[in-house]
């Protein structure tokens, strides 16, 4: 990365930093109704190397993507969807207007990926978190990660336009290895959660099933609409503040059976993430297998209630499950996406094999499948030599 900036730019960069794309394990949509999550942050990441600027000007390049470097007016960046380099440009104009006006001074930043885009696995969210890390870094902003991950919020939800929740750029930036990032989601505390299914002979499959999602379409900010809704008529803050047990009086409550879909959905996977929570800090090995029918329920309640599911999805969890996994659900926005599957590591070839089988038998291109390993967050790898 240091020497193809180097050729691009015609100098070297000061840093090489990278964040990971991640799946969640359980607590889907949940994040934007201050509720809880449970993600882990992948091996595959956003790479950027970056160099400070002081004239201005942010020049961004992308490795993956064919075209020329984008030129940039640092001081005169107006919000705008569409296109990959709208993402980082969107970190910056968020830091600037938060005060933090050294970042106006602009930007060389060359960035390449292993994160697959439009597999749910937070590949936008990566692109943020990398280039809000770089810039504090370089300007010496002194801000910890959930302030990183709000900055990288605010560049998603303000400059590009997607109404995201906070989960995938708080995996981005806080998920340390060997754990799952347990997320209160309100005011973003945190547990580090030790999920080492390696040592219980275990293993968690993803399933790219190559259909492409885009949450910039409406069907997301829907549901989040339906869901602030759904709370403005139970009179509660958020969903998050309706408890599980007083679901039935709030269905009394709700006339519109969209809106009860939708309640149930947050309430009960809210409830789900407590479940898996306990299961996990059990200290019981077998709890951890035991987390699988809970994952499972968790995709009928987003099949079902909130309605966004797809065939291919669908048929990754039915499938992997006829074969004998523990479990498996749907992770991410959906309409598309990913899977994750958990299952005995000595029968993750033949799940595979399985889903693969499935796939071909109904007519859909191949899915990606591969294992899952909690690994790092947002981290400089090093400086440039």
């Amino acid at each position: 990365m240091a020497r193809d900036f180097t050729a691009l730019y015609g100098a070297p960069p000061e840093g090489v930093w990278a964040a990971p794309g991640r799946v969640n394990l359980i607590g889907e949509y949940t994040d934007f109704n201050e509720g809880f999550v449970m993600p882990l942050a992948l091996p595959h990441t956003v790479v950027a190397a970056v160099r400070r600027r002081t004239d201005g000007v942010l020049r961004l390049h992308s490795a993956d993507i064919p075209g020329p470097v984008a030129e940039l007016d640092a001081t005169a960046l107006e919000p705008r969807s569409g296109g990959w380099a709208a993402y980082p440009a969107g970190v910056l104009w968020a830091l600037a207007r938060a005060g933090h006006t050294a970042v106006l001074g602009g930007a060389d930043l060359h960035l390449a990926s292993t994160v697959p885009t439009g597999a749910g696995l937070s590949s936008s969210a990566a692109l943020e978190v990398v280039t809000a890390v770089a810039l504090d870094e370089l300007h010496g902003l002194g801000l910890d990660r959930p302030a990183l991950a709000r900055y990288a919020q605010r560049a998603e939800n303000d400059f590009v336009g997607v109404p995201c929740g906070i989960m995938d750029q708080m995996a981005s930036a806080a998920c340390v290895p060997g754990h799952v990032l347990h997320l209160d989601c309100r005011d973003l505390t945190v547990r580090q959660i030790p999920f080492d299914l390696t040592a219980h002979g275990l293993t968690l499959l993803v399933v790219d099933t190559r259909v492409q999602h885009a949450l910039g379409d409406g069907a997301y900010a829907e549901r989040r609409a339906g869901c602030e809704e759904g709370a403005r008529q139970l009179g509660v803050p958020h969903l998050r503040d309706l408890p599980y047990r007083a679901l039935p009086h709030a269905f009394a409550r709700l006339d519109d059976e969209r809106l009860r879909r939708y309640v149930r959905h947050v309430v009960s996977d809210d409830h789900r993430v407590a479940r898996v929570v306990a299961l996990l800090t059990s200290g019981t090995p077998g709890d951890l297998r035991a987390i699988g029918p809970v994952l499972t329920e968790g995709h009928a309640s987003l099949r079902d209630d909130l309605r966004i599911s797809c065939p291919e999805l669908d048929l990754v969890v039915s499938a992997a499950t006829a074969a004998g996994a523990h479990g498996a659900r749907m992770t991410g926005g959906g309409f598309g996406g990913s899977a994750v599957v958990l299952t005995e590591a000595a029968d993750a070839e033949r799940i595979a094999a399985a889903v693969h089988d499935a796939f071909a038998g109904a007519a859909y291109p191949a899915p990606r499948v591969f294992g899952a390993r909690p690994s790092a967050g947002a981290r400089r790898l090093r400086p440039a030599s």
